[in-house]
């Protein structure tokens, strides 16, 4: 079994913007594999890349998680093909590259309104495979010093950017300083321009483990049918 679980976004398996992502990233959660790092002019992309590798290209929709006493992952994943099965794609405006803080990501353009209910349901109704905080993790994450909406937010489902606080991305670096954050804008932009990211269409959601290394694995990936 895995150490923990998840539900993300990832893109299509084969997709220019799957191949994309592991390859930046050097990790691709969906064959549980390394993938080599072509050159990357004026960055180190190991080093701006090392925080978010593990995890694989991905947006999130309930974080990770233990899983709950006398619940399985087979369980977890009929559990998340049914909600799947009754929720239908998003299509958003786009795709672009921005900084949010000091690390950068892809962000969404337009209406996020279908987005946001599509994840409140994963937090929601899947909920009770989720084992409770212990009293350490609670701390970990109070050591960001949340607002007391964050917090409640954490005590209730687990994490503090969930619900009324979720925004969507895709990360693609760890926390950089702000000369590397340009240099790195600049390799990436001329790449992302490549791929069709305008408009961009939410068709799926993927249950992941994170194994005794902490690297993310797909478990199954499931498509919105409703």
């Amino acid at each position: 079994m895995f150490r923990r679980y998840a539900i993300y976004y990832t893109p299509e398996p084969g997709s220019a913007l799957a191949v994309f992502g592991a390859s930046w990233l050097g990790w691709d959660s969906a064959t549980g594999a390394p993938v080599s790092d072509p050159a990357a002019d004026g960055v180190d992309r190991a080093a701006i890349t090392d925080t978010p590798r593990k995890y694989g290209f991905h947006g999130t929709i309930k974080p990770p998680f233990r899983l709950a006493d006398g619940h399985r992952p087979d369980a977890l994943a009929q559990a998340l093909a049914a909600l799947c099965a009754d929720a239908a794609p998003v299509t958003l405006d786009g795709l672009h590259l921005a900084r949010l803080g000091r690390f950068l990501a892809l962000v969404p353009e337009g209406d996020m309104a279908a987005l946001a209910c599509l994840a409140a349901r994963a937090v929601q109704e899947l909920d009770g495979f989720r084992a409770p905080l212990t009293d350490a993790e609670l701390a970990k994450r109070r050591a960001a010093r949340l607002t007391p909406e964050q917090d409640a937010l954490l005590v209730l489902w687990g994490y503090p950017y969930v619900l009324d606080a979720f925004r969507f991305h895709l990360t693609l670096t760890g926390r950089l300083d702000p000369d590397t954050a340009t240099r790195a804008e600049a390799v990436l932009a001329p790449q992302l321009a490549k791929l069709s990211l305008s408009p961009y269409t939410i068709n799926g959601l993927t249950l992941l483990g994170e194994d005794e290394t902490g690297s993310f694995h797909q478990i199954s990936r499931h498509r919105l049918t409703a």
